[in-house]
């Protein structure tokens, strides 16, 4: 028999106080979920099975996410959400043991491969124990604080990169250790799948190390390292290989929402600017009242952009990140001219003019660094010696049409900054401005000029494809 109404809202609290908490969380690590996409998960709890996680999670995904370059950070606030459980899972087998009752690490990455390469209904709830033993046995460890587990402790002793050849093999039911003739799981199908597999193992062993650390340690503390920063949150000179691939994502899509931003505001500026001799002659006939303002005749044509970028080691990530937005956005102006530096100053427009597409610009820009004239001196940044050879060699290509952008943190390695170069570019130009990817607080800081050249141009910082997209879409002429 039922029970009572107000016993089944009663139950029904603690879930929807969790999936609120669940919301705030993601709400708090820059995804925006209106009231509207909590209701729909909320009315999408009602008909799901909450003890499927995989369906619970595409449906809360479906719902509360409309970004997809967000998932990554989605999946890792679900999995301390909505766990598979607390502790220790039981476990009917056991890693293989050597004689003298250590794992037998061989042995158990042999079964690993196999059950990767197994597509059958019971292989993927044995693969799940398999994980839960190596994340028990092979990545736990004492510290300070107690017990611990690592995944990369774990990781390093299964190594599942080195697996994909056995995976493959597995798959194509062969042995992959014949050295002559076609080797079994060579085919670019199963080294694909088997690829696709062991990175799946890899992301396996982080989540359950995840869990089990969130049980002993607790789930905040745990989310404070272990969910990532949103692609366009993402640190530009803290950013890692996988990083920066995550922020290569976003390129297509910003740039698509800064041409929308530019042309709109190029559409609201066609009347062109107030022309005060005119205005002042018209309000003659009404007393000097200016009431109808006259406009100068709009001057057609999209602004010249000329871009000086630093390309050292320190900053490459940054720059190469803004050179391809901007070029992605190239439809946008008349004329685009890239110069790149070390300690010297060279134009490096051929090189990004060759090829459109994300593999074509990566090796533009390997090319770029290897063959242009950007190094001459000591090979550090030498921000005083670009300026001073800029105006010497290319100061004649900067113009009152166009505008001035310089990507680079500032850091002169003590040499002179030499700020009068930077002055006479900064007035042969209509508009000049410097994207900085340090935060703020360090500008000035050691042998930083930032703050001297800020006194010269506008400087603005852009530590992140967030800020960078904010910059350019306010600063960029139309």
């Amino acid at each position: 028999m039922a029970g009572p109404p107000e016993a089944s809202v009663a139950q029904d609290i603690p879930l929807i106080g969790h999936l609120t908490g669940f919301i705030d969380e993601l709400r708090a690590r820059g995804i925006v979920v209106g009231p509207s996409s909590l209701i729909d998960a909320a009315q999408a709890m009602e008909v799901l099975d909450l003890l499927d996680r995989r369906s619970l999670r595409e449906g809360l995904a479906a719902t509360l996410i409309s970004d997809q370059m967000h998932r990554r950070v989605f999946d890792s606030v679900f999995d301390l959400w909505f766990p598979l459980g607390t502790g220790a899972r039981t476990a009917v087998t056991d890693l293989p043991r050597t004689s003298d009752g250590e794992v037998d690490v061989e042995a158990m990455r042999e079964m690993v491969a196999d059950l990767l390469a197994d597509d059958s209904a019971d292989a993927e709830g044995r693969l799940a124990q398999m994980v839960a033993l190596i994340v028990d046995q092979l990545g736990r460890y004492e510290s300070t604080r107690g017990e611990a587990y690592s995944a990369y402790q774990a990781l390093s002793q299964v190594n599942p990169q080195t697996l994909i050849a056995r995976i493959a093999a597995a798959m194509a039911g062969g042995d992959d250790d014949d050295v002559l003739g076609d080797r079994p799981g060579t085919e670019p199908r199963y080294r694909r799948a088997a690829r696709a597999r062991s990175m799946e193992l890899r992301a396996a062993i982080e989540a359950e190390t995840q869990r089990r650390m969130a049980g002993a340690k607790g789930r905040d503390r745990v989310a404070d390292y272990a969910v990532p920063h949103l692609p366009e949150n993402i640190n530009f000179l803290s950013a890692g290989a996988n990083d920066l691939a995550e922020i290569r994502r976003t390129i297509a899509p910003l740039a698509r929402l800064l041409a929308a931003k530019l042309e709109i505001r190029r559409r609201r500026s066609h009347r062109g600017s107030v022309d005060v001799r005119k205005t002042l002659r018209a309000s003659m006939s009404t007393g000097g009242v200016p009431i109808e303002l006259s406009h100068r005749k709009p001057r057609p044509g999209r602004p010249e952009l000329t871009i000086i970028c630093d390309v050292s080691g320190s900053v490459a990530g940054f720059s190469q990140f803004t050179l391809r937005l901007v070029y992605a956005l190239r439809q946008q102006f008349s004329k685009v001219r890239v110069f790149a530096f070390v300690d010297t100053v060279d134009e490096v427009t051929d090189f990004f003019d060759r090829g459109n597409d994300d593999e074509d610009f990566g090796a533009n820009m390997h090319r770029m660094i290897s063959t242009a004239r950007i190094s001459t001196r000591d090979g550090h940044s030498d921000y005083g010696n670009m300026l001073k050879g800029f105006v010497e060699e290319y100061g004649d290509s900067l113009t009152h049409r166009g505008a001035l952008l310089i990507l680079g943190d500032g850091r002169t390695n003590y040499h002179d900054p030499r700020l009068d170069s930077l002055r006479d570019l900064v007035d042969r130009a209509r508009h000049a401005y410097w994207l900085n990817p340090e935060a703020r607080r360090n500008w000035g800081v050691g042998d930083s000029a930032a703050t001297e050249y800020a006194e010269v141009i506008e400087m603005f910082e852009c530590r992140n494809a967030t800020q960078l997209g904010r910059a350019i879409a306010d600063l960029l002429p139309v």
